[in-house]
């Protein structure tokens, strides 16, 4: 996912020109305006951008989700996205609003069926030693059984929407790709690790999607430069031990000018 990226300034300057320039997607353009559900856990529902909606699931309108469907003025919108959301939880719970008549679907979800927040519960607290070993176990589930999941709920979502497009999205590195030492807790070892550890669960995620005919969206490029302790404002949250769970989620601007940018890149 590092291999091949944009030079920091030109992949900010395209994300946000992507947001800028976007007022309705080529899909509704075309087709008249679409009938949208946005599934999946806490990177689409929009833990820690604030506002809450709809508290349980910390749901907001700063999320990519609510942005994208103000932007094209979409003829329904179905935001069912909670945080906390594992595939099985979206199988469960998230696929009541689908039908024949749905034409986009979003979705983030993986990085709950690995237990990658307890991971990275520990790297913030433990050692570099620790933190691999956590990891480990984490991208150990995501190389092993997280595909067979995905592919469960990818069919279970084209079943009951035939018809829709289905954009699968994955999720962004939190540091730089070369630490300046510590940031916030984290020691440099140890964000090199967790950089690693989403390096493989995209991976995962993109091959997934590709399997199920789904457009992955590769947001990582979005999110260059504005990693947590980069040089540039951050697009995620660092720890908060006050609200514990909203830790290292985009921020509002991650949302709009990542995730938002990288969903409209996607769609074309």
């Amino acid at each position: 996912m590092r291999a091949l990226r944009l030079p920091a300034v030109l992949a900010t300057a395209c994300a946000a020109a992507a947001v800028a320039l976007f007022s309705a997607p080529a899909m509704a353009s075309a087709a008249g305006p679409v009938d949208y559900v946005a599934l999946g856990d806490s990177y689409s529902s929009g833990t820690g951008a604030g506002a809450y909606t709809n508290s349980s699931c910390q749901r907001t309108n700063a999320a990519y989700p609510a942005l994208y469907a103000s932007a094209a003025k979409v003829a329904s919108f179905s935001f069912v996205a909670c945080g906390g959301a594992t595939t099985s939880t979206v199988s469960t719970k998230q696929l009541g609003t689908l039908t024949a008549a749905t034409d986009l679907v979003t979705i983030t979800v993986g990085g709950n069926d690995i237990g990658f927040g307890n991971a990275m519960t520990t790297c913030t607290l433990q050692s570099p030693a620790a933190c691999a070993t956590a990891v480990n176990k984490s991208t150990a589930t995501a190389t092993k059984s997280l595909p067979a999941k995905l592919d469960a709920i990818y069919a279970k979502i084209k079943a009951k929407a035939p018809n829709a497009k289905l954009v699968v999205l994955g999720y962004p590195e939190l540091y730089p790709a070369t630490p300046k030492g510590m940031c916030g807790f984290m020691q440099a070892p140890s964000q090199v690790t967790l950089n690693n550890a989403t390096v493989i669960l995209n991976g995962v995620l993109a091959a997934a999607a590709a399997r199920a005919g789904a457009t992955y969206a590769d947001v990582t490029e979005d999110f260059d430069g504005h990693e947590l302790c980069s040089t540039s404002t951050a697009f995620v949250t660092g720890i908060n031990f006050a609200a514990i769970g909203s830790s290292y989620h985009p921020t509002a601007a991650g949302q709009k000018s990542g995730y938002l940018a990288g969903l409209v890149g996607a769609i074309g």
